[in-house]
């Protein structure tokens, strides 16, 4: 309906010069839809939808980071591991069967996926465990994977956990998956 009247109110200005010369803009704004609204609120409106639009390429520029360096820890976690698929740390998802088959348990347990809420829950623990059993074999605390379970910076140590595991050697335990193999000494009988 507004817009109708500022079209004909338009048509009118162009068609007659006689009506036109006595005609304002402040005239024309209260004709045409949007009349209430001052360029004020307009820049507001710009403003906040452009603050919008940059809180959500820095977030996505973050959280692209973050997955870029974790994928770059768990995959240099994996080579030296002897890991015979570290390019897997890159996959989403599948990730999550590499730091299962690198802590020791079978690939299968990733299926707890598909069930709801105790099963996520489930694959949580395992993966903790899992990841207490890939510290250790770094030579590090296997308690560095509770971190994640303390509230507010968890995540950031578990960032800062799997960046010491990846790239800070520690001399100690041997960095194969396989378990060492032992010799039995043999008795001699006298």
């Amino acid at each position: 309906m507004a817009i109708e009247e500022c079209k004909i109110f338009f048509e009118k200005l162009a068609n007659n010069e006689t009506f036109a010369q006595g005609i304002t803009w402040e005239q024309i704004i209260q004709k045409c839809p949007f009349s209430n609204l001052a360029s004020s609120d307009i820049i507001g409106g710009a403003l906040l939808g452009s603050m919008i639009v940059l809180g959500l390429t820095i977030v996505l520029i973050t959280l692209l980071a973050l997955y870029v360096y974790s994928s770059l820890a768990w995959y240099t976690i994996a080579k030296k591991l002897n890991y015979k698929y570290p390019w897997l740390a890159w996959i989403p998802i599948v990730n999550i069967v590499l730091a299962l088959e690198l802590g020791g348990f079978h690939w299968a347990w990733i299926f707890l996926i598909f069930i709801p809420i105790l099963g996520w829950i489930a694959l949580f623990i395992i993966l903790i465990i899992a990841k207490w059993y890939i510290y250790e074999k770094r030579n590090y605390p296997g308690w560095f994977s509770l971190a994640i379970l303390i509230p507010k910076i968890g995540f950031m140590l578990y960032l800062v956990a799997i960046g010491f595991i990846a790239w800070q050697d520690k001399p100690g335990i041997a960095k194969s998956t396989k378990p060492p193999k032992t010799k039995r000494k043999s008795r001699k009988r006298k």
